[in-house]
């Protein structure tokens, strides 16, 4: 088990799906949230999930609320929420719509990380793949002034930082759920 928590980033709001991703149906669990938060609890020593509020969600579970504006429906204000709650100097940030990355893929990512970085990130043919990655304590005070400048891109931060990245081959590992063709093809991959 990896000590490193892990935060699962439920708090979009998915607009290209057309209705919230975070709660729909998958593999066997009531909701993709819970699926994920299953599988990864087998990884992960400590596991929460990132939401406006948990009161969505029908399962037990450790969960962080955003604490500010409740209309940001960026990672930038769940990031702030994350550092503010948990004491540890840095955590796994993964986003609730990628079933399919697994145990050797997050591995890969920690191994490469480094105190001296401020994240470690998957990065693919198609680019980076900023909710898939180490995120340290250093860039809490720039997520600050992101959040205040209305300036949301990870991207910008990564580029910004000390970012190291971890390249991986484009597969159905970092398929994201974000429009409902996506979501059945996820479903047909989990069942097979």
């Amino acid at each position: 088990m990896l000590n490193i928590p892990c935060v699962i980033f439920a708090g979009g709001k998915s607009s290209r799906m057309g209705e919230d991703k975070a709660l729909l149906p998958f593999a066997s669990f009531d909701t993709l949230t819970e699926f994920q938060y299953f599988r990864l609890s087998k990884i992960f020593t400590h596991v929460y999930i990132s939401c406006k509020s948990a009161t969505k969600f029908s399962f037990n579970a450790n969960y962080i609320e955003d604490k500010l504006s409740q209309n940001i429906f960026a990672p930038t204000l769940a990031f702030i929420s994350a550092f503010e709650q948990l004491e540890n100097d840095s955590f796994f940030a993964i986003s609730v719509d990628s079933p399919f990355i697994d145990e050797k893929t997050i591995l890969q990512l920690i191994s490469a990380d480094s105190t001296i970085q401020d994240a470690t990130v998957a990065k693919t043919e198609q680019g980076m793949q900023p909710l898939c990655g180490i995120y340290h304590r250093s860039l809490l005070p720039a997520f600050k002034k992101m959040l205040k400048e209305e300036n949301h891109k990870l991207s910008f931060l990564l580029k910004n930082s000390k970012t190291s990245y971890v390249t991986f081959k484009n597969d159905n590992t970092f398929l994201n759920l974000n429009h409902p063709h996506e979501y059945q093809k996820a479903l047909t991959l989990i069942t097979s």
